[in-house]
């Protein structure tokens, strides 16, 4: 069989092709963002492709059994372009799979489509609420998948916790860097809050369960995330035991960073966006037993192993990525820290 992936250059992309290498005679992926082929399985083939492209999604869908829907414009980008590529390019992949009758496409939403509920944890019949045009958008993208459902389509919706692991970057290289440097580490608020986070791996087993269980079991919506996770100072803390670089814990007042980092991010000066800030003194967990009862998912890896190992993997490739100096605003490549990156030094 042959697998689809939009959004194959991403993190999670990235991760579906080589775990599942060995699953799949062919993994074809599209994106808009090259990749370097290197770092990818012989059996992958990459076409450079954006997911609002109708022609061309049906064009490179055809040799296709199964679909990973994965591309998505994230929280950084305009909003003009996060609700083209989030919601029209999901029309594009189930109208082009309806078209060319493919088993099914697995489609990867976000907790974010839940916004910051005051009741844990959270459940896939809550409310959604998302914040900010990410989290609309994946909220409209997972209600036309249930509109195919109901027309008789297979489109199990996965969402996940924020998801971590080895090659990403983004908001979490800002963390390592901080730590590498040995700063102060800044939470808001006491971090006595529970804050479920995800490592990448059990992400793909989740998705790979989606694409092949029976029917029955799959075509539903699923939360997953750690099921070991404690408080955020404990979780940091271990992390930083293990860093050992001298970086400790600080917390901060959640009402006065909220300010400011709510007007850094209106003026564009600051990477973090406010589903972040908004949710990080927060509770922030979802109920894991609907995958663990249909998808057989058991998740490996705790919160702060999973920062371990995404931070070992920092310390093994921080001189090349010094060197190539890349930037952007996708996971895979670090963000420009703004005006926090002040604070790094400050807080040392």
């Amino acid at each position: 069989m042959n697998l689809f992936v939009t959004g194959g250059s991403g993190f999670l992309g990235y991760h579906i092709c080589n775990k599942l290498k060995d699953k799949f005679k062919k993994i074809i992926i599209i994106d808009i963002a090259p990749i370097d082929k290197d770092e990818y399985p012989e059996n992958v083939e990459f076409y450079n492709v954006d997911v609002r492209d109708y022609k061309g999604v049906l064009e490179k869908m055809k040799e296709a059994d199964l679909i990973v829907h994965g591309a998505a414009a994230l929280p950084l980008w305009s909003k003009k372009d996060i609700f083209t590529t989030n919601v029209d390019g999901t029309k594009n992949v189930l109208n082009a799979a309806k078209e060319l009758k493919k088993e099914r496409v697995v489609f990867i939403s976000s907790t974010a489509v839940y916004g910051i509920p005051k009741r844990h944890p959270i459940y896939e019949d809550d409310e959604l609420n998302g914040v900010g045009p990410y989290g609309e958008s994946k909220i409209i993208a997972e209600k036309i998948c249930e509109e195919e459902r109901k027309k008789g389509m297979i489109v199990p919706v996965i969402r996940p916790k924020t998801f971590i692991g080895t090659g990403r970057m983004g908001v979490f290289y800002i963390l390592y860097d901080w730590v590498y440097n040995g700063s102060r580490i800044p939470i808001i608020g006491d971090g006595k809050n529970r804050y479920q986070l995800l490592e990448v791996e059990d992400l793909v087993d989740s998705i790979y369960s989606a694409l092949t269980l029976p029917e029955s079991d799959v075509n539903w919506t699923f939360n997953v995330g750690a099921e070991r996770f404690r408080t955020v100072y404990e979780d940091i803390t271990d992390f930083l035991n293990f860093a050992n670089t001298g970086s400790k814990v600080l917390r901060t007042p959640a009402p006065i960073i909220k300010f400011f980092l709510e007007i850094a991010w209106n003026l564009r000066i600051s990477p973090l966006y406010k589903w972040v800030y908004g949710t990080a003194d927060k509770d922030s967990f979802v109920s894991i037993e609907r995958a663990k009862e249909r998808l057989n998912f058991r998740p490996k890896y705790s919160n702060s192993e999973a920062l371990i190992r995404s931070y070992k993997w920092f310390l093994e490739k921080r001189e090349s990525l010094l060197k190539e100096k890349r930037e952007g605003i996708t996971h895979t490549v670090p963000w420009k820290q703004g005006i926090i990156g002040i604070f790094k030094w400050i807080l040392k």
